[in-house]
């Protein structure tokens, strides 16, 4: 994972929990660090040590995502805004499986990225109400 890539309010793992980054900085000698907490902690760690977290079936929906469709080929997510959606391909070749924005592939592997993507099409971040963590937007 890139540390440029990252962003306040990305989701990332540490040690096997999960955490909201905070603060990303750099130390005099230009390593990168972020502050990284949730419900539990809140503690400053080396960026090259915290992990992005997958997005799984178990993601989609925390994001808002409902299950629309399933075949023996593809399992697909639509999010309320009718041109976001995401394939799950159950091939082995995985030619479809990815987000979907108005019809183009966007490569999004991620939950990190879709925060990103989310927030640069709406100015906001995905409501994630779902998530223990995570505090409500209105």
């Amino acid at each position: 994972m890139n540390v440029v890539d990252l962003k306040i309010k990305n989701l990332v793992e540490y040690r096997n929990q999960i955490f909201t980054i905070t603060e990303i900085f750099q130390d005099d000698e230009k390593d990168y660090f972020v502050k990284i907490e949730n419900d539990i902690r809140s503690v400053s760690v080396p960026a090259d040590s915290i992990k992005p977290i997958d997005i799984t079936e178990e993601w989609l929906e925390k994001l808002g995502f409902l299950k629309t469709y399933t075949s023996e080929q593809r399992i697909r997510y639509e999010r309320p805004e009718t041109f976001i959606k995401y394939d799950i391909d159950l091939s082995s070749r995985k030619i479809v499986e990815g987000l979907k924005i108005y019809g183009n592939s966007i490569k999004c592997k991620y939950i990190h990225e879709f925060q990103n993507i989310f927030s640069c099409l709406f100015g906001k971040e995905p409501n994630l109400m779902n998530y223990g963590l995570l505090k409500t937007e209105s």
